[in-house]
């Protein structure tokens, strides 16, 4: 295991020497779009706010029933940032993609910059903010009707029923089918890069188990329970590592 802070040169030669590689990435490599993370210092979880719940109770299952309004007033001034542009980190990952040696993104963000990027094989763990679907009926709906929705709570234009974001909330599991496709891309990939997760949030975290290589690349900018499993540890910029390593050397 090798640990440092630019090793952009040794993650570009094993970019260059797989074939299947498969990226697992959480709240950090977002947070240079200016999109705030959770469970750091200055995260989601850790910013003081007028609301009368946590966030980790706002965002469960339960309180978006009983609490609607509650629930869309916090989602919507916290967790939605439409004016968000992908950065270094996701235009190398889609350039990865492109240039063939890239096999999936595999993403616990619910933001969409990764498609923005020009990413296609896209598994996202946690769902998405622009998908939203009225619990009665089944409608479906786009993020800027939620956005520019008159009242605080979406109302289905169908049947006038709550519209609930595709967005995995707490009390809720992963969906079956997106946790099997993100096991079988891991298993067959021979470069996992892990990147901007803290890997504390099961069972997205347990993922990284069912890798059977031996090219583990871990970047974030905090020590990770799976540090020791790793065979390259970064703890820096993942917009500046993923940028340098991709496109600083033109090697594929």
């Amino acid at each position: 295991m090798s640990y440092g802070t630019n090793h952009a040169d040794a993650l570009a030669q094993w970019i260059q020497e797989s074939e299947r590689i498969v990226f697992f990435g959480g709240a950090g490599i977002s947070t240079e779009s200016r999109i705030p993370d959770f469970r750091s210092e200055t995260g989601l979880y850790q910013t003081k706010s007028n609301m009368a719940y946590p966030p980790e109770v706002m965002l469960s299952r339960s309180f978006f029933f009983a609490h609607p309004e509650d629930f869309y007033e916090f989602y919507k001034s916290k967790m939605l940032y439409p004016d968000a542009v992908p950065n270094r980190a996701h235009e190398a990952l889609a350039a990865l993609e492109k240039a063939g040696k890239l096999k999936a993104v595999i993403t616990q963000n619910i933001d969409g910059l990764h498609q923005m990027a020009g990413s296609n094989k896209v598994l996202e763990l946690h769902g998405s903010v622009y998908r939203n679907r009225c619990v009665k009926c089944g409608a479906q709906y786009v993020l800027y009707e939620i956005i520019e929705s008159e009242s605080i709570v979406p109302i289905c234009r169908s049947c006038g029923g709550t519209i609930k974001p595709e967005v995995v909330l707490y009390e809720e599991s992963l969906d079956p089918e997106v946790l099997q496709g993100a096991m079988e891309a891991i298993s067959h990939a021979d470069m996992l890069i892990v990147g901007g997760t803290s890997l504390t949030v099961n069972p997205a975290a347990g993922l990284v188990r069912y890798f059977r290589g031996d090219k583990l690349v871990l970047i974030n900018k905090t020590e990770t329970a799976y540090d020791r499993y790793a065979n390259l540890v970064i703890r820096e910029s993942i917009g500046k590592v993923l940028g340098d390593a991709v496109f600083g050397e033109q090697q594929f």
